[in-house]
């Protein structure tokens, strides 16, 4: 998208290969402003064939044994600055962060989920430690296993919280 500033005149074909269009003909006269015109809608509104899911993400990370509080305080972080984040739950050497991420197959999901980490481990001051575990499953499975009560059940309400 080409942004203009406002009052320009915006010359389409100008300069195009066999034609010296000239501006002079769309520049609105005496002040005046072109009035803008809608285009019809189609009768019918078809979705994209690859829209955007819903997907339910675990990752689960561990490593040296850390201090409590920098742990915390680095998911808090990390969780203030993505607010995505559904629940993280955390011990000294390890932790597990629970969050719905919108992409467009199971393969983007996890692909952004396994980067998250090591991106924001310096910014929110993360551990560092090595991911030990991805879990990636569509809005529709998510549901069907806690109505049925299988898989992870939230262990606790949103926010950072220890095991």
């Amino acid at each position: 998208m080409r942004r203009v500033r406002p009052g320009a005149v915006v010359c389409r074909g100008a300069g195009s290969a066999g034609t010296h269009a000239s501006c002079d003909d769309a520049a609105p006269r005496g002040g005046e402003e072109r009035a803008l015109t809608s285009v019809p809608a189609g009768e019918t509104y078809e979705e994209p064939e690859e829209a955007p899911r819903l997907w339910h993400v675990t990752l689960s990370v561990s490593g040296a044994e850390a201090p409590l509080s920098e742990v915390r305080r680095a998911l808090e972080q990390l969780a203030h600055d993505h607010p995505f984040l559904m629940t993280s739950r955390y011990a000294g050497d390890h932790a597990e962060i629970r969050y719905w991420e919108e992409a467009r197959d199971l393969h983007d999901a996890a692909a952004v989920a396994l980067r998250l980490w090591g991106e924001h481990r310096r910014s929110a001051g993360l551990p560092p430690w090595e991911i030990v575990g991805l879990e990636v499953v569509d809005r529709v499975t998510y549901r069907q296993r806690m109505a049925e009560g299988y898989g992870p059940r939230p262990a606790t309400p949103v926010g950072v919280h220890p095991f």
